[in-house]
């Protein structure tokens, strides 16, 4: 990808949601929901405050994160989808269960 987000923007691609209930219904494509889990493709370095000291930003390439459903700008770049937004319309970055315990 050769894109550079500016400011305090977050490049996103979204994470596919399973094509099947937990009880084995397959959901076709057309009653599927957006999914709102994501991995970070890119990060801008962050926003500047009154006094002009740069913020970074939280979110790093790769992390994988929740979002707004309505969140971001959809684009396409190299005929690949990925969503603009903001870093406040992140709601946090998911922590898989492996890493908790490597760090306990």
């Amino acid at each position: 990808m050769k894109f550079r987000p500016l400011h305090d923007r977050i490049v996103i691609k979204r994470i596919e949601a399973e094509a099947k209930t937990a009880s084995g219904i397959i959901i076709p494509d057309n009653a599927k929901e957006k999914p709102q889990q994501g991995e970070v493709v890119a990060a801008g370095p962050g926003r500047r405050d009154e006094g002009g000291k740069l913020i970074p930003v939280d979110v790093k390439a790769h992390d994988r994160v929740l979002f707004g459903k309505w969140s971001g700008t959809e684009v396409k770049i190299d005929d690949v989808e990925y969503l603009i937004m903001n870093e406040s319309d992140i709601m946090g970055v998911l922590v898989d269960a492996e890493a908790r315990k490597k760090a306990a």
